[in-house]
């Protein structure tokens, strides 16, 4: 009896963007599986970003089709990606500082109880998240503003998944740590992974990938320039992909490699 493959969690194919005049993104495709972490790389302004913003809603596509387990869906705000399971941490992190961890956490859907907010079991909740995520649990009732970059990360994250997400979309989450809090904010997403969720990785950081990443993802001028098994594929490879340095590097068209 032949195996149907499964499909991956989430599929963008022939995706384009254009602001204005402007098309930034064109054609693009991208596979995302359960339990894979994906590298989204490229220079600056090779539209990562863009395409973050078109998967979680911020910027939806102009053109093309976005499957979720082989199904045709529509992502026009930020509303339909969470009901569909995605999660994005942005590079700006987006909390309040001067609220506490739990306040950053349930900032917008608290919880209640006989009208009142319930903050036993939203700190309760919030612990028991942080604890799952990481050993250093950071003060849950001082500031956001007082903890260090490594731990406000991790608050990101533990914000994001709150709604039990199957794919989380991470920007660039390790630019402004230091190598111990680099190390556990990538030892979270290796825990993410072995759960089985799928994970977006935009890094510059070649280092982090060679680490962490299945696949890697090359966007160069809005479009797709490669996609490589981050085990079996070179360091200059790949980074001759993204600078252009090599246009005969390997490219494998998603839809015409299992798993891509």
């Amino acid at each position: 009896m032949v195996s149907v493959p499964t499909p991956p969690l989430l599929a963008l194919h022939g995706v384009c963007k254009r602001f204005g005049i402007v098309e930034v993104l064109t054609d693009i495709e991208l596979e995302i599986h359960a339990g894979q972490v994906v590298a989204l790389l490229g220079d600056n302004g090779a539209g990562k970003s863009t395409l973050v913003k078109v998967i979680s809603g911020v910027a939806p596509a102009d053109k093309g089709v976005i499957e979720w387990e082989g199904r045709t869906v529509h992502i026009r705000r930020p509303h339909d990606a969470r009901d569909l399971g995605i999660a994005t941490v942005f590079q700006d992190l987006a909390l309040c500082g001067n609220l506490d961890v739990v306040g950053n956490l349930f900032l917008g859907r608290e919880i209640r109880s006989f009208g009142f907010l319930d903050e036993m079991e939203m700190e309760r909740r919030t612990r028991h998240l942080l604890e799952r995520l990481t050993r250093g649990v950071p003060d849950l009732r001082g500031p956001v503003v007082s903890l260090s970059s490594g731990q406000r990360q991790t608050v990101a994250i533990a914000r994001s998944l709150l709604g039990d997400p199957r794919i989380l979309l991470l920007d660039e989450p390790t630019a402004a740590l230091g190598i111990e809090q680099t190390t556990e904010v990538l030892d979270i997403v290796d825990q993410l992974r072995d759960r089985g969720m799928g994970v977006l990785l935009i890094s510059h950081n070649m280092g982090d990938v060679k680490a962490l990443a299945d696949r890697a993802a090359v966007l160069r001028l809005g479009r797709n320039n490669g996609f490589f098994d981050v085990n079996t594929t070179s360091h200059e490879q790949i980074i001759s992909s993204i600078t252009g340095a090599s246009e005969n590097a390997p490219r494998r068209v998603a839809h015409q490699e299992a798993g891509w």
